[in-house]
């Protein structure tokens, strides 16, 4: 067996921008971290923790190896417990001297208990160890090891058994309540697209395009999924004995104690007018795009017009995801800067900034597609025309102005003979004429998006999250010289390996296993670490996908059902291979997600009100529309040939109608939503076991705690005994004229 190791704290010794330095400054450096160094060791030590340092794998990376001993795990587990007893949380036994013995500690609760004490702050009764401060600026970061031998078994259990068969208890058991409650999720969120999966292949067989009762299903699911879930948490969390830990959390470091509360709010609102700003560049980003790939595209035949069709995916690759990076960074800081007081409330403000841009950048393409391409494509594409022939013409006349012309020997598109000049009038860079500009309108652009949105993409977030990093390591691995090496730190072929000096040699037992322990350790540290936010963001975006627009494509719900068949074995193959261990955190909640969630359905109500209204088929509606009403017809051509363009009084009618439609739709969501709220809390809460147990856990505890002190509780049958006292009236109370009274009444009858 190799040693116990807790937690592992990676100390930095040699700043990455060392190279640059003078050599006073690399002494200096020096000195600052074997000063900082021994004052972790100490700081570690006099906590009565036992640690000791290893090499890692880069130069000047050291590893602090943790352990915690017994006498000193007991008293945190009865400081938490006295904790959680004061402040309210639901306890399976109460604190005692004994905590240890009378309630065995789970792996992810002793890293939890050991990391906390070590990187909380001593407010907190902690050591304060925390990376990144001013005098902790060379720990990198404090983690947990793998337990490898579940990690096996779990992904085995993945791969052979069905979804439901995991056991979430024993998650919980390793990776603490947010993963737990994460894989609960999913696993709950996968069970319920059953419904949506099976409802949506019926109707795409056998009913309607854009059906009323489809979309009215859809939508009272999506209600009746986040209201159980709303139930289902509040469930758990009194099963796993955390509701309400939110009150026993931790500090974060830099809160400040004595900021003002009016501040804080100000800070807050301080960030919205950044978030609006983000997201007005990010909204005319993405127009630009959808237009430049909708319909310049398709309009340009002048040079390399098979090369600018590839334009869109380009400038999308190229601006998106840094403008998505340069505001989540942001948003990082204006989070900090809000100072709040737990990491909970820090991640929950984080998470909505970010979410924010990135539904945005998800929803917004099939939206413009929705609203703008396909009701009112032609009117778009008659504009671009103009606008684009008028200036291809003003741009050629500029360059024959210059002498700059074109030969047909190129072969991109002019025409003439070779080596002759050509006018502007007689090279056409875009199509002129309208009714070749129509037949370019793609009449199933949403179903194909929605194709790209529920299979395309979904592959290729499977792909980068299990893929990739294997090629990523396996490209950093040969570029440093020592072969492949996967996650578990367990080497694919032979290799020769030099040991430390630090490192114990010999051919004994545990000389080698020790070898085999650090290598594993130093493995892992270079891993990145979990976050559950990438995650839960993936099946927020999932879920706004089959709410929001599978009634544009009824079958998305059993791509998303199919999707996360693979996803559930996705992350947990993620978490135990390319990920360091999570540290575990205490949380009766998923936190914002569950807004999230609720306002998505929302706007379902509100989208699929609008859907339905605009492109129900034919035999349903008039002549509303163009280009819309050619995704029901069986020649798009000589519909678009026998229908005109609505007038502008007709599509200023049409928008009022469905903005009222979606208003209407806005309003029946909050009638439904209490509806199934009601029916749900009296079929799952009302009279349940968590129930009665939320309702008596405090007045139990009270009353145990009343009965330790030697006290009566008001349930108790007290029997006092009877003491010959001395009374002035006892004879008062020795005579009694009630039954004689109810005699003379019985004589009397």
């Amino acid at each position: 067996m190799p040693p116990h190791v807790d937690v592992v704290i990676v100390f930095c010794a040699i700043r990455k921008k060392a190279a640059s330095f003078s050599k006073e400054q690399v002494r200096q450096n020096a000195v600052k971290a074997e000063r900082q160094y021994s004052k972790l060791i100490n700081t570690l030590t006099r906590a009565g923790l036992k640690a000791v340092g290893r090499r890692g794998e880069s130069q000047g990376q050291l590893l602090v190896m943790v352990t915690c001993p017994q006498n000193v795990l007991a008293k945190l587990i009865h400081c938490e417990r006295h904790s959680d007893f004061l402040y309210g949380l639901p306890m399976s036994k109460l604190p005692s001297t004994s905590d240890f013995e009378s309630a065995p500690l789970s792996p992810a609760d002793r890293i939890r208990l050991i990391h906390g004490f070590i990187s909380s702050t001593p407010e907190d009764g902690g050591l304060g160890i925390i990376p990144g401060r001013k005098e902790w600026d060379l720990v990198e970061s404090v983690m947990a090891l793998h337990d490898h031998d579940f990690n096996d078994h779990w992904i085995r259990l993945w791969t052979r058994h069905r979804i439901a068969s995991v056991e979430l208890e024993k998650i919980r058991d390793q990776f603490g309540d947010s993963v737990a409650l994460y894989f609960f999720f999913l696993t709950a969120y996968t069970q319920a697209l059953i419904f949506p999966a099976a409802l949506g292949t019926i109707y795409y067989l056998w009913g309607k395009p854009y059906s009323a009762s489809y979309s009215t299903l859809l939508l009272l699911w999506s209600i009746a999924f986040v209201e159980w879930w709303r139930l289902q948490e509040r469930i758990l969390s009194i099963r796993w004995c955390i509701r309400g830990s939110w009150r026993v959390e931790k500090r974060r470091a830099d809160y400040l104690p004595s900021f003002p509360w009016w501040k804080q709010e100000m800070r807050m609102m301080a960030g919205l007018p950044v978030i609006l700003l983000f997201a007005t560049i990010l909204a005319v980003m993405l127009t630009g795009i959808f237009v430049l790939e909708a319909f310049v595209t398709q309009l340009y035949k002048g040079p390399g017009h098979t090369y600018v069709a590839f334009a869109p995916t380009i400038l999308f690759s190229l601006l998106v995801p840094r403008l998505l990076a340069m505001y989540q960074k942001l948003a990082t800081n204006f989070t900090d800067w809000e100072n709040h007081k737990h990491q909970s409330n820090h991640s929950s403000s984080l998470s909505l900034k970010v979410f924010t841009l990135s539904a945005m950048n998800a929803y917004l393409g099939i939206a413009l597609s929705a609203f703008v391409y396909v009701p009112f494509g032609e009117s778009v594409m008659n504009f671009v025309q103009s606008y684009l022939f008028t200036g291809g013409h003003r741009a050629l006349a500029l360059l024959e102005k210059y002498n700059v012309s074109f030969n047909a020997t190129s072969h991109l598109g002019a025409r003439g003979a070779g080596g002759k000049k050509i006018s502007a009038a007689g090279l056409n860079l875009w199509e002129s004429d309208r009714k070749s500009a129509r037949r370019m309108l793609n009449s199933s652009r949403l179903q194909d998006q929605m194709f790209a949105f529920s299979v395309t993409n979904q592959a290729v977030d499977t792909f980068t999250a299990i893929g990739l990093p294997y090629i990523l390591r396996a490209v950093e691995s040969f570029r440093n010289g020592k072969g492949f090496r996967n996650g578990n730190g367990k080497g694919h072929g032979k290799k020769k390996r030099v040991a430390f000096d630090d490192e114990p040699v010999g051919h004994d037992a545990h000389g080698r296993e020790e070898r085999e322990f650090l290598e594993r350790v130093r493995s892992e540290v270079v891993l990145p670490e979990y976050d559950v936010f990438t995650d839960y963001s993936e099946m927020v975006t999932q879920f706004g996908y089959v709410a929001l627009w599978s009634t544009i494509w009824p079958l998305a719900p059993a791509m998303a059902l199919f999707n996360n068949y693979i996803e559930a074995r996705s992350d947990a193959f993620k978490i135990a291979v390319h990920t360091r261990r999570p540290t575990p955190v205490r949380t009766d909640t998923i936190g914002p997600w569950l807004e999230s969630l609720s306002f998505l359905t929302w706007l379902s109500a509100l989208t699929n009100s609008a859907l339905v209204y605009l492109f129900r088929p034919p035999d349903q509606q008039e002549n509303e529309l163009g280009t819309m009403m050619a995704a029901n017809a069986t020649d798009e051509s000589e519909y678009l040939n026998h229908h005109p363009l609505p007038s502008l009084a007709a599509t200023r009618e049409l928008l009022m109608s469905a903005l009222l439609i979606a208003l209407f739709a806005s309003h029946g969501y909050l009638v439904m939503r209490a509806a199934v709220r009601h029916v749900l809390k009296h079929a799952i809460w009302t009279g349940s076991k968590e129930m009665k147990e939320a309702e008596h856990v405090e007045r139990e505890m009270k009353e145990k705690y009343l009965s330790s002190l030697g006290q009566c509780t008001p349930d108790e049958n007290v029997m006092s005994e009877v003491t010959d006292e001395k009374d002035e009236w006892a004879t008062f109370w020795t005579i009694d004229e009630g039954k004689d009274d109810i005699g003379k009444m019985l004589k009397d009858l």
